[in-house]
């Protein structure tokens, strides 16, 4: 959690077909715990499929309902990557770097 009181999701290794469903597990406690804004941090990602992006996105959606978001930090240029070609990039809040959303 920051100290701004967001809860940070931090992704580590690949996320895939194979991870994905521990990561839709972990968002999904968050909103049920009443999650408004989650920061799911990317820093430590080397691979993202597209399981993974849609599972951010039904989160996204769900997070929507209420007025709340998700907050992208921390993707390499290859993770970046991908969200640019799908143009998730303007459906996300992208930040480089966590501490740029514990001072906004």
């Amino acid at each position: 959690m920051l100290d701004n009181g967001l809860p940070v999701l931090a992704l580590r290794g690949e996320v895939d077909v194979y991870t994905t469903p521990q990561m839709k597990e972990h968002l999904s406690s968050m909103i049920q715990q009443g999650a408004k804004q989650i920061v799911v941090d990317l820093s430590g990602v080397s691979y993202l499929d597209s399981t993974a992006l849609g599972a951010l996105i039904g989160a996204l959606h769900r997070l929507k309902e209420h007025e709340g978001n998700i907050l992208v930090t921390g993707a390499a240029a290859r993770v970046k990557r991908v969200f640019e070609i799908t143009g998730l990039d303007k459906v996300f809040d992208m930040y480089e770097s966590i501490d740029q959303i514990s001072t906004d």
